[in-house]
């Protein structure tokens, strides 16, 4: 069966309420942009400043790569998410191929991850404000949109959906904006780069590769943290309006959204100024566009990583409430975080994981940015076990199915089982080079801090007794 097969063989009376008790109240066209927007993050308006500093045109190849892997673990995902869609869907694929500790870890791995996320970009909201109203204190605008989006996120699903697509829709707006604009100065140089702009950026400054290939690999670090996120649509299957027609399709664009979004959007950024241009403290689209003269140029972005914050913040409420639920459901997490809304939505999970992320409001305007950075990295390698944890689980999967003891279906990972251990071989890699940078090593020494805490919080859920708030 091909996949055109598999998405037409969906149930065209998909019931309003899955098993979990969630309302199926998200549309293909929220599913759509909430798969494209997970995919773009403040990482690619402001962080790829830095990482062309580093590597040059090669950061094209490096999320060229990356984009691949990432695919991969999309696709593993899906024929996961095929076989059994549910909301806490890592977590339960976790417990099912590799037990309950590997559920607890995941789930909890996954929650903590978001929600420093979380904490972080409220209080980069407030940053981006300040640029219009200095006079607002930082906390104060980290406090309305935190309240703001938990309010959303408790009235409906549909409501989340709906802020999420219009978050995204900006920032494609700004991507193919910009892209537009590149492709008009390159062909008919106008604009104040028109003399300048030329593609040959990409090779002749230095060369493709300028500093060497290992500084290439460093920014791989770099370019899988930009993806944080392009899994929440995984999330959204317990909520999903027919999931097998819109969860196949929403993940077999992803070539296409990362080709256009990243590479494409590179490749004009990298055209328009040379490479020797871009620091890691400007972001690279205020640069086009002053380059380019379309006036308020720093506004603008300024405005479109204001809305990639409130996107990511949003969908952390979203994920830490649905999969907080989800352990609670399990018994390993406190129950009273598994009661759902008269709307279908999991309120005293969302309610938690809020409270949290407002306390991160509060550390971090005490505390010292590097005590904050010992938090935050836990996100940085919870991505990472996330990913492998859902190709490690399609790989058990897969092989049941060979076997004859579960059924299979025709969205399958293209090239599983090779495929799958070349993606954990680069996560792996991906896990070492984070030992060679000063600024990455760190999360290497709070990983095993984490775990000791895991395991602790584990042994109480294990004899069975409730956990406490």
């Amino acid at each position: 069966m091909t996949d055109t097969e598999a998405e037409s063989n969906a149930s065209t009376a998909e019931p309003s309420v899955d098993t979990e008790g969630y309302e199926r109240g998200l549309d293909s066209r929220q599913i759509q942009m909430i798969a494209i927007g997970g995919a773009i993050g403040t990482g690619l308006f402001l962080g790829a400043g830095g990482a062309i500093e580093k590597a040059g045109p090669s950061l094209i190849a490096a999320y060229a790569v990356a984009g691949v892997l990432i695919f991969f673990v999309m696709r593993a995902l899906g024929e996961l998410l095929m076989y059994r869609p549910v909301a806490g869907s890592f977590a339960e694929y976790a417990r099912e191929f590799f037990g309950p500790f590997a559920g607890f870890v995941t789930g909890w791995t996954y929650w903590v991850m978001w929600v420093v996320t979380g904490m972080a970009e409220i209080t980069a909201a407030g940053v981006y404000v300040q640029y219009w109203w200095p006079s607002i204190p930082q906390w104060v605008t980290a406090l309305v949109v935190l309240v703001v989006l938990f309010a959303a996120n408790l009235i409906s699903v549909k409501l989340f959906g709906e802020f999420e697509f219009w978050f995204s829709m900006i920032k494609v707006t700004a991507i193919i904006g910009m892209i537009l604009v590149g492709i008009g100065v390159l062909m008919f140089g106008f604009g104040e780069a028109g003399d300048q702009a030329s593609v040959s950026h990409l090779w002749s400054d230095g060369g493709f590769a300028p500093n060497g290939v290992g500084e290439t690999l460093m920014v791989l670090q770099i370019v899988m943290f930009a993806f944080l996120g392009v899994e929440l649509v995984g999330v959204t299957a317990g909520e999903a309006q027919e999931p097998e027609r819109v969860l196949p399709r929403a993940i077999n664009t992803i070539p296409f959204r990362i080709g256009l979004f990243y590479i494409g959007a590179l490749v004009i950024i990298l055209s328009l100024a040379p490479w020797t241009d871009f620091h890691a403290k400007e972001s690279p689209f205020v640069l086009v566009f002053d380059r380019v003269g379309i006036p308020a140029a720093a506004a603008i972005i300024n405005f479109v990583v204001l809305t990639a914050a409130l996107s990511s913040c949003n969908s952390g409420l979203y994920s830490t409430g649905r999969m907080l639920r989800t352990l609670a459901v399990e018994g390993q997490a406190p129950p009273q975080v598994s009661r759902l809304s008269s709307h279908r939505v999991p309120a005293m999970a969302i309610t938690v994981s809020a409270i949290v992320m407002g306390a991160g409001v509060l550390i971090n305007a005490l505390v010292p940015d590097k005590a904050f950075m010992y938090i935050t990295s836990v996100a940085t390698v919870g991505a990472l076990w996330t990913w492998g944890m859902i190709v490690a689980c399609q790989m058990r999967y897969r092989r049941a199915v060979d076997r004859g003891r579960l059924e299979g279906h025709g969205f399958r990972m293209p090239g599983a089982p090779y495929t799958g251990w070349v993606v954990l071989a680069f996560l792996a890699m991906v896990v070492v080079l984070l030992g060679f940078s000063a600024d990455t090593r760190i999360a290497l020494y709070v990983v095993p801090i984490w775990v000791v805490f895991l395991v602790a919080a584990y042994i109480p859920a294990r004899r069975g007794k409730p956990m406490k708030i």
